[in-house]
């Protein structure tokens, strides 16, 4: 049976309520502009979270906006750069799935088609509110015959629209998952990349941090291999809130401790470490998804780089103790996971690597010793695989390949290049 994803658009798609959004540019210059950007997002959450009809939530916010069609282009031009970047980034899967993928918002056409149909959405494939005008260009108010501008709005359009096949929901809102409440869909996924409404990811099939998330556990086409909320990142010591800031909002799993507590020895895939903080040889040693090391200073005699070169995790401090380095090493951090950049690493080849599209990224790290490069790619040969760039550095003991490879080729391929004489550590990376 054909899938189908019916995806909000307001907090899911973009980052922001759009109509929230247009209040700060429609009441920019109005005298109690504060008291209605309150009033506005307060009757978003009522409706949100199930405690106002989303048609008297809508009424009443519409009302308030004061917005005309000058409006609207800014806020369009706003919406554009606030869509949430796990979506940004999966922009090929809208173009496989072009014909599965619908929007189903409370929202308006007017703004929703220009920010949605760069991402291959199809137009015909967006159900939304539309609204009413003057001569003026002022908005007056709304269509009440849409069945989105009623409460339980998209239970009656999915009715309407009988789709053959199993349909997915992706939303942050209580009208999403009226959707899952009605039967009329497979799977609910609260969606909290950017907000989290407790009353709606309670009741989720599963909470998707991201939509990477999502496209993972169905075991769909994705940008990155593994989601980064996945990754468990643990905070330890005196470390600046800016530096725990840049992590979450690049997608990470954030925890923050003061030590290093053995429950998450086993499982920490990134660690930042204050000054001062010592990281002891043996719970390193058992750290086998660790990936990466940020310390805040001078790492010397406080993280063994023996042990991290035998286990392939990459360091990266400064030793001088630069005031920017709150911000400096965890981008350093976020940059090895992203893009497989080791450029200014403590103890890795200093490997700076260009963002590549349409191509899978295979990290390989292994012992500096001959034959390994012969090696790889003499799997590559076997399997056939169309070599779009590859990158070699050395450094003492370690040895750094990269290379993207065209996204087609079978899974044995990675099962032959982790088993390859003196490899440490290989990870698919997109």
């Amino acid at each position: 049976m054909k899938n189908y994803y019916i995806i909000d658009f307001d907090s899911t798609f973009t980052q922001v309520e759009a109509l929230d959004e247009l209040a700060r540019i429609s009441l920019a210059n109005h005298p109690a502009r504060e008291l209605i950007y309150e009033e506005i997002e307060r009757l978003t959450n009522l409706s949100m979270n199930g405690q106002l009809s989303f048609r008297e939530s809508l009424a009443a916010r519409v009302k308030l906006l004061e917005a005309n069609r000058e409006h609207l282009a800014k806020l369009i031009w706003v919406l554009k750069k606030k869509v949430s970047p796990s979506f940004s980034r999966n922009k090929e899967f809208f173009k496989k799935n072009a014909d599965s993928v619908l929007i189903v918002s409370g929202g308006f056409k007017e703004f929703i088609f220009p920010v949605v149909i760069p991402y291959h959405i199809k137009k015909e494939n967006v159900y939304a509110n539309t609204f009413t005008f003057d001569e003026a260009g002022n908005i007056t108010g709304y269509d009440d015959g849409n069945p989105l501008s009623e409460e339980g709005g998209k239970v009656k359009l999915l009715q309407q629209l009988q789709l053959p096949g199993k349909i997915y929901g992706i939303g942050d809102g209580y009208s999403d998952f009226q959707l899952k409440e009605s039967g009329l869909i497979e799977r609910f996924y609260a969606f909290t990349e950017n907000i989290e409404r407790k009353s709606v990811s309670e009741k989720a099939d599963h909470v998707t941090p991201s939509f990477d998330e999502f496209l993972y556990v169905n075991d769909l086409p994705r940008a990155i291999s593994y989601p980064k909320n996945r990754i468990l990142c643990l905070i330890v010591g005196d470390v600046p809130e800016i530096a725990a800031h840049i992590l979450k909002r690049d997608g990470f799993s954030i925890r923050v401790k003061d030590t290093f507590e053995e429950k998450y020895v086993k499982d920490v895939g990134m660690l930042l470490l204050g000054n001062d903080v010592v990281l002891a040889d043996e719970q390193l040693a058992r750290a086998d998804k660790l990936k990466v090391i940020g310390y805040l200073g001078d790492s010397k005699h406080r993280v063994n780089r023996d042990i991290c070169n035998d286990k392939g995790i990459v360091l990266f401090d400064d030793k001088k103790n630069k005031k920017r380095n709150g911000e400096f090493i965890p981008r350093r951090m976020a940059d090895f996971i992203n893009k497989g950049d080791t450029y200014l690493s403590r103890n890795f080849p200093n490997l700076p690597l260009p963002k590549m599209e349409r191509a899978h990224r295979l990290l390989h790290i292994h012992r500096n010793v001959p034959g390994v490069m012969a090696q790889i790619n003499k799997v590559f040969a076997e399997n056939q695989i169309n070599i779009v760039a590859q990158f070699l550095m050395t450094k003492g003991d370690i040895g750094y390949a990269v290379t993207d490879v065209d996204t087609r080729y079978d899974k044995q391929l990675l099962r032959q290049l982790r088993q390859i004489d003196n490899t440490i550590k290989f990870r698919v990376l997109y």
